[in-house]
């Protein structure tokens, strides 16, 4: 490629950008012109992808992590051809396939939603673990690339320091990531608010950093062809940017490394949009418009990618050829389906911890469901997951032949590292650690539900019966806030997350069975840390129905007098206080556990109304805010819940503190009634 084609298709890319952000009159088209330069070498250059399969399983992945650079994206892949003129002039529009920030769309080569800075990058290392695992156990065949592009904020982000030490430490050197760095964020320069060396940082952490001039091609190709290259560990560019590169004002001086024109359009920040796009090589009046010359160059550019990706398919087809046996469980992996697994099989301990009986079933999976990686935020051994991990080994540097992936306690990067094993493909991510950690987790939780990533949580010591660690470790408005999710509808209409809250242990082994059948949204599955006493009569084929959201435990012959609502350990605390209801009062009771409301309130009207007895008193018992239940109970009856924080004691003297005893539910539904 001659020189002048490449700073052709820079400055084209650098005119869409702002061309793009001056219709909208919103966005940010500062770091998208000065990022330019890079993201043209790289997609034309050394990115694999099949410009007619952009979901091509081996494609090399691109993540990028500031959301508001999503001009450049989408001007370099309508270079590539996947985005029109009219698509780019639709940005930030409603209905428009360019949002402000971008959001996961395979078909035109967006790998990732982003946004929220420092998650994007994040993602990019769980996508470079899934490559390796895989590579692992299929060969070096289907080996590819993870590219990322960070900027300045999300190298301040708190989530880079555990992207960089987990990446370092496992030796990903298919992981390669571009860091912007003009100096400038969004309110000020850099300089304002850091003085640290990031080079040293990531080389601290077990990168191979080399800093470049972020606009001379030359560099940028020799440094990615290095990265290319390296064996041992992740590579970081640190490119050497302009804000704004290309910027003018009215009497055509520079306007480039201006602040303002990190968040504002051209002529908002005090440069001169028509002079700019002149001095780009373009016309002010039509901007819009991919340069014939470098049209044609990205066309050849592309059938040089659709060769390349040809020659790999073949190499895959000869492997499957010789491998049936191997591509069989390859396809299977990719399909997201986990069959052949029987559920009814697994014997629980009786009056066990549901945290405990998830171990249980991740022993089962271990070894069975061969794609599953698990994870965990140092809490192993107390969230449970050790179950899987005992039949397994953690990852090393250059060893992937385990299932397990010690996190260390980073939970936020865990979630994002899962959300990138997802968007990847090819495995089931599992993360477990204490529930009321999920506050940590909660943006990453998030984009895996705006994500539709079928991520699994474990969620254990559920509420305040964690005892004596005290009101620090005991959830309480948590659930509240995790269910909301399960209200919130996708962009699909669907619940944009599954919540179960088990009952029992043979309750949990269902959960999971829900959980591994959902793959069109993230799953929590909330568990406890004490032990609990089995739900009457159950066994695997009654706790199926669990599968509706909810399900009657027990009903007694006759009218009913009050339905008890709850779910989790509170489900035994309530089938304790009816057995004094039905022998001091001789009442007619219904319980119903309810694992999961977003699941019954899809149930038709019938089913719903069949366990929640429309009319009938209601009391409901929850280990969190009563607004867990309320939806449920209704006007019918009332909620016994926490309006304050937990207590640190014995979970048994807080049972009885707190009115979550058989006693308690007497005394309370007695009250109910006589009112």
């Amino acid at each position: 490629m001659n020189k002048e084609i490449g700073i052709r298709a820079s400055d084209n890319i650098r005119i869409l950008s702002a061309a793009m952000v001056e219709k909208a009159k919103s966005g940010h088209p500062g770091g998208a012109m000065g990022g330019a330069d890079f993201v043209h070498i790289l997609f034309s250059e050394f990115l694999n992808y099949d410009p007619n399969d952009r979901g091509w399983i081996n494609r090399d992945r691109f993540f990028l992590d500031p959301g508001h650079m999503s001009p450049m994206l989408y001007s370099i892949l309508a270079l590539t051809g996947t985005y029109t003129m009219e698509e780019l002039s639709n940005f930030r529009q409603w209905g428009s396939p360019t949002p402000g920030h971008p959001e996961v769309d395979i078909p035109r080569g967006v790998e990732n939603t982003s946004g929220p800075l420092g998650q994007g990058h994040t993602m990019a290392v769980g996508a470079a673990i899934a490559e390796r695992f895989l590579a692992d156990r299929f060969g070096e065949w289907l080996q590819h690339k993870t590219y990322t592009f960070i900027s300045d904020g999300g190298i301040q982000e708190e989530i880079s320091q555990g992207a960089g030490r987990i990446a370092g430490y496992l030796g990903l050197s298919n992981l390669v990531m571009f860091y912007d760095s003009n100096d400038i964020q969004l309110s000020t320069e850099t300089n304002a608010v850091t003085i640290e060396d990031t080079e040293k940082k990531y080389e601290a952490w077990g990168w191979k950093v080399k800093t470049i001039d972020g606009h001379n091609h030359d560099e940028i190709r020799a440094a990615l062809k290095e990265a290319a290259g390296e064996t041992e560990k992740p590579f970081l560019i640190i490119g050497k940017t302009i804000m704004g590169k290309g910027a003018v004002k009215e009497d055509g001086s520079s306007f480039e490394k201006m602040v303002s024109t990190h968040g504002q359009p051209l002529s908002a920040a005090g440069a001169s949009f028509a002079k700019t796009i002149e001095n780009l090589g373009g016309d002010a009046e039509n901007p819009f418009v991919i340069f014939p010359d470098v049209a044609e160059y990205y066309a050849k550019v592309n059938e040089e990618k659709a060769k390349i990706a040809r020659e790999r398919k073949t190499a895959q087809q000869e492997w499957e050829l010789k491998n049936p046996e191997l591509a069989a469980k390859f396809n299977k992996f990719f399909s997201g389906e986990v069959t052949g697994f029987d559920f009814s099989a697994i014997e629980q301990k009786e009056n066990d911890a549901t945290r405990s009986a998830s171990a249980k079933v991740l022993s089962e999976f271990a070894g069975k469901v061969e794609n599953m990686i698990v994870m965990s935020a140092d809490l192993a051994n107390s969230d449970k997951t050790d179950g899987f991990l005992k039949k397994t080994t953690s990852f090393t540097k250059g060893d992937f032949s385990g299932s397990f992936l010690q996190a260390g306690v980073a939970e936020l990067t865990m979630a994002a590292i899962a959300n990138g094993m997802a968007l990847h493909g090819g495995v089931i991510p599992v993360c477990g650690t204490f529930f009321v950690f999920s506050d940590y987790m909660k943006p990453a939780v998030r984009l895996a539900a705006l994500m539709e990533l079928p991520v699994k949580y474990v969620w254990t010591h559920d509420a305040f019966r964690v005892g004596e660690d005290g009101p620090t470790h005991q959830p309480v408005e948590q659930e509240a806030q995790i269910r909301l999710l399960e209200k919130l509808k996708n962009h699909k209409g669907h619940n944009s997350m599954l919540v179960v809250r088990p009952g029992d242990a043979i309750e949990t082994t269902v959960a999971w069975q829900m959980a591994m059948e959902n793959n069109a949204t993230p799953t929590a599955l909330i568990l406890s840390r004490q032990n609990i006493t089995n739900l009457p009569d159950n066994n695997y084929e009654k706790s199926l129905q669990a599968k509706k959201g909810a399900y009657i435990v027990c009903k007694d012959e006759g009218k009913i007098d009050v339905v008890l609502v709850g779910n989790g350990s509170e489900v035994s605390t309530l089938v304790e206080g009816a057995k004094l209801l039905r022998e001091k009062k001789g009442l007619k009771i219904q319980i119903i556990s309810v694992p999961s409301e977003g699941l019954l309130r899809n149930q038709p009207k019938s089913y719903q109304d069949e366990v929640l007895l429309p009319g009938t008193p209601k009391f409901g018992l929850t280990a969190g805010l009563p607004v867990n239940l309320e939806g449920l109970v209704g006007a019918d009856g009332v909620v016994a819940g926490l309006d304050h924080f937990g207590y640190s004691a014995p979970f048994t003297v807080l049972d009885k503190e707190f009115g979550f005893t058989g006693e308690a539910v007497f005394e309370k539904v007695v009250s109910l009634l006589n009112k």
